[in-house]
């Protein structure tokens, strides 16, 4: 099995430089994880590795088979569940029907040539796995949480989550000698998460995978790479996500020790540059018995001047060209806190609610400072009950809301209706600019100083969740419904989501497979059971 290896990379995008001269090598074994903040450049390097973008410069290296997963399937709404499993068994089976033909022609020839056809095609469809392909797609479905699946459905019928679901299951069906993942545990509960860990440990060719999942890319990685600005561009880093955040640290501390030592000595010599006569003569009068030779001294002085302040300005000059940029400063949440109720009891109350195919619950009550947190298996109707309590999709039975309560809901895909706008524009025409100069975009910490004024059109999905974020965070509702809140943020971003929404005025109701979310989650916890209806 090849490796899989970029050299001299260079991918722009809007006038940027996404990645520049970025190199990489991953061996058939190795599971590399991308990690850096949003904008970084781990989807731009996965497209360009699995060759859905071409590079501006540099050069990429394929094995024969790759397979790309970024959530989206590529088949129309109509296609049934049966035909993507078709598709990912495609390859398996016509390797085993060329074999079998192959075998068949061997039996009667003994011709070299196609004994090393055998042979090659032998060995490949060993490594692949091909025998037991059938066996594996069914493993998979289950694993992921899609056993009960009816295959004739319509993938326009499904959840996203189910989306998601099975085109990462059709890629595990397939086992592509490189296997390139964008944020595959987006969609999968706590089982499903660690069926796909165990499978990804057991492949034998490459993956490379960008996750925010920390305990995801500490079960699965042998390397880390760190995307985000550093002195050298990105690092790579041996073992898990453990270990690449314990080195992170120090070498964090060891750049900006560097460079605050270089602004130090810099301020020194920008001194020293720029002394006189007078403070090398400490600023005395000369002595009568100094007068006679006075221009002499005087000449000696200012040769001794002359020499210090070349000395100076030669280590200065030569400092400031090589001098180590600042340190970045990392993006700090800061979010005001949520609207208080003007009293106290119910915002939502449900009773016998259904919404046909997709969620049937008996009861529940949100309360003016609920910190609630739903949680269940994919198909559950977390989502779907999320929509509901914002009132953005209607359902059978009883839904009462307080009269002229103000819900804001974060949703998993994000659209702009005008994509040439910025994200300051846009955050400003849809808060308001009475709101947005109370409360500027770049205050929130969500997006970095280089991406408010670049176009929402050109934003990352992770930015896009985050512009979204900070236009409910800016005018804060006395509800705040939020959908796997934590895709796409960087940990650090996800700590301070949790802290700031874990107190203070106003009610939360969020969903979430993350797994370190729930375990610190402040508040009560309503788990849903899977689905019963039909389909």
């Amino acid at each position: 099995m090849k490796a899989l290896i970029a050299h001299d990379v260079v991918r722009v995008r809007g006038g940027r430089r996404v990645l520049d001269g970025l190199s990489l090598t991953a061996a058939p074994g190795r599971r590399i994880g991308l990690i850096g903040e949003n904008g970084a450049g781990k989807t731009t390097l996965l497209r360009v590795l699995a060759g859905v973008d071409e590079p501006d410069a540099g050069t990429i290296e394929r094995p024969a088979a790759v397979g790309y997963f970024h959530q989206e399937l590529p088949f129309g709404p109509n296609a049934t569940v049966a035909a993507v499993l078709d598709d990912a068994l495609r390859e398996a089976r016509e390797a085993v029907a060329e074999l079998d033909r192959l075998a068949a022609a061997v039996a009667t020839d003994d011709d070299a040539a196609l004994l090393t056809a055998y042979a090659e095609k032998l060995e490949e469809a060993q490594h692949q796995d091909v025998w037991d392909a059938d066996r594996r797609a069914l493993a998979v479905l289950a694993g992921l949480g899609l056993a009960g699946l009816d295959h004739r459905r319509p993938l326009a019928e499904l959840s996203g989550g189910q989306r998601g679901r099975l085109a990462l299951a059709a890629l595990l069906v397939r086992r592509p000698a490189a296997l390139l993942l964008d944020e595959p545990t987006n969609h999968l509960d706590d089982a499903a998460a660690a069926f796909c860990e165990e499978h990804l440990r057991g492949m034998p060719g490459v993956v490379v995978v960008a996750s925010h999942d920390r305990e995801f890319l500490d079960s699965v990685c042998t390397d880390v790479i760190d995307m985000d600005p550093a002195i050298d561009g990105p690092v790579r880093y041996g073992g898990g996500y453990t270990a690449y955040l314990r080195e992170k640290r120090a070498e964090a501390a060891r750049w900006r020790r560097r460079w605050e030592e270089e602004q130090e000595q810099l301020g020194e010599l920008r001194a020293a540059a720029a002394v006189t006569g007078h403070h090398v003569a400490h600023g005395r009068a000369p002595r009568d018995s100094e007068k006679m030779g006075y221009g002499h001294t005087a000449g000696r002085v200012q040769n001794q001047i002359s020499r210090r302040v070349r000395a100076a300005t030669r280590r200065l000059d030569l400092l400031e060209h090589t001098q180590v940029p600042p340190p970045p400063e990392p993006l700090r949440f800061r979010a005001p806190a949520l609207t208080a109720s003007d009293r106290d009891g119910v915002l939502v109350e449900l009773h016998d609610v259904t919404v046909p195919r997709r969620l049937r619950l008996a009861e529940l009550t949100v309360t003016a400072n609920d910190r609630l947190l739903l949680t269940g298996p994919n198909g559950a109707g977390k989502s779907t009950l999320l929509a509901v309590l914002a009132g953005r999709l209607p359902a059978e039975g009883t839904v009462q809301r307080r009269p002229g309560l103000r819900i804001g809901l974060l949703t998993q895909d994000t659209t702009w209706a005008e994509p040439g706008l910025t994200a300051r524009e846009t955050f400003n025409r849809t808060v308001g600019l009475a709101r947005a100069e109370a409360t500027p975009l770049a205050s929130l910490g969500l997006l970095g100083p280089a991406d408010v004024d670049r176009p929402v059109g050109e934003l990352s999905v992770g930015q896009s969740r985050r512009l979204a974020l900070a236009v409910l965070v800016a005018d804060p509702p006395e509800l705040l419904v939020l959908d796997e809140p934590t895709n796409h943020l960087s940990p650090l971003l996800c700590d301070e989501l949790e802290e700031a929404l874990g107190t203070g005025p106003g009610a939360v109701v969020v969903a979430s497979h993350d797994r370190r979310l729930r375990q610190r989650w402040p508040g009560r916890e309503v788990a849903l059971p899977t689905r019963n209806t039909p389909g």
